[in-house]
């Protein structure tokens, strides 16, 4: 009696269990990225006392996270392709680790932007190198599931870290949240080690990074999906970092309260993600990229015309301001995973420089909204900023990615 079939069965079975091992990674490392943010959102204000700082100054070290991940992200994704996933994987979770347990102990304002821009650097290197992951074993609309999945971390971060950091902020101090974050990379760097990674190409010499990465950039059916998805991710962004002050202080929102917040938004882009995940099949990526940008612009064209009619006060205020404030998240849910995956399978042959390209053109975008929603004074005029990024993500998806 033969047994390859018991031995085809023990293959199959290795690489299903090395496909949800690998998601698992990719999915603890998203959430680890992006909870270094929302664990620290509603202690702002309490930051801002601490460090003697501006609203403008702490603001900014959340643009400093966004910005120092996206700029060495290129560079991140030419190194996963020249030396293979797990090295660079590694480096930027220990320097995530590093940095995070600095910040536990920084006492100064530059020490905090200083360390949260290095942090930056280092979850957004991890954070691209698990899309890269996910990326090698996927393409076209099932990529867009998996990412879908993948965004599954990215609400729990979104939502369930900043009821983690409301509680923190109740009962502890904010640097705990740093401490939580080092452990969570820790844990990271243990699971990277349980599967294998794709190795490098040493033909993938980084000379050659800059025309590699122009030639991915001159293709439009790249270029404009995931311009699309960055504006959607820079109306986020904003919204994100001017919320602690608009709940806390317009609304005079309680710290814990505000955290309790972050488990409607997490709820709003799991709906979004589970959307993507059961419908990309029938409907397909483009259809659901037009949707979320529908939705992104509805929300944020409504909350600027409820803030100028002075709608957006007392408790009914408040309540309308969450409906749209989740109404946004759940368009981005739609949106962003459609937009990553159409950019990427169009550009399949450049590997993981495709993916490193997408996230830097959508994390820069982000950045850049973010650090000049710092210049704004939040006297309403953060919700011209919303509405106008809101508008040109639909009418990039409308123009741009219906035309490729």
């Amino acid at each position: 009696m033969s047994d390859k079939p018991a031995l085809a069965a023990d293959a199959a079975f290795e690489g299903a269990g090395s496909a949800l091992r690998a998601m698992a990674l990719a999915c603890l490392v998203v959430f680890m990225a992006q909870m270094a943010t929302t664990v620290y959102l509603p202690s702002l204000p309490t930051v801002m006392r601490d460090l003697k700082m501006t609203q403008s100054a702490v603001e900014l070290s959340i643009s400093a996270y966004v910005i120092g991940a996206a700029l060495p992200v290129l560079f991140w994704g030419a190194a996963a392709e020249r030396w293979g996933r797990r090295a660079p994987l590694l480096i930027s979770l220990l320097l995530f680790i590093a940095s995070s347990l600095l910040l536990a102990s920084c006492t100064s304002a530059l020490e905090l932007l200083v360390l949260r821009a290095i942090q930056g650097i280092a979850g957004g290197g991890a954070a691209i190198i698990a899309r890269i992951i996910v990326r090698d074993n996927w393409r076209g609309d099932e990529l867009a599931r998996r990412l879908s999945v993948l965004s599954i971390a990215f609400i729990t971060a979104l939502g369930g870290g900043q009821f983690v950091g409301g509680l923190i902020g109740q009962y502890s101090h904010w640097e705990a949240g740093f401490v939580l974050m080092a452990i969570t990379a820790a844990l990271a760097v243990v699971l990277s080690y349980s599967l294998p990674l794709k190795a490098g190409r040493h033909t993938a010499v980084t000379s050659g990074m800059a025309a590699t990465y122009w030639s991915v950039l001159r293709r439009p059916g790249f270029f404009w999906p995931a311009c699309a998805g960055g504006l959607g991710f820079a109306t986020t962004v904003t919204l994100q970092e001017v919320s602690p002050f608009v709940f806390q202080e317009h609304f005079h929102l309680a710290v814990t309260g505000f955290g309790s917040i972050g488990l409607l938004i997490g709820l709003a882009y799991f709906s979004g993600a589970m959307l993507v995940n059961r419908l990309v099949g029938r409907l397909g990526g483009f259809r659901l990229m037009h949707a979320g940008a529908a939705l992104i612009a509805l929300a944020t064209t409504l909350m600027l015309v409820f803030w100028l009619d002075g709608l957006l006060t007392h408790l009914t205020g408040l309540w309308i301001f969450i409906a749209l404030y989740c109404l946004t998240i759940f368009g981005q849910a739609v949106l962003f995973p459609n937009s990553m995956a159409t950019a990427v399978s169009d550009a399949h042959d450049y590997g993981a420089h495709a993916m490193a390209l997408c996230g830097f053109l959508q994390q820069g975008l982000a950045g850049i909204a973010a650090a000049a929603s710092v210049l704004l004074q939040h006297d309403g005029m953060w919700s011209v900023a919303v509405f106008l990024l809101g508008a040109l993500t639909l009418l990039q998806v409308k123009l741009k990615v219906r035309a490729r």
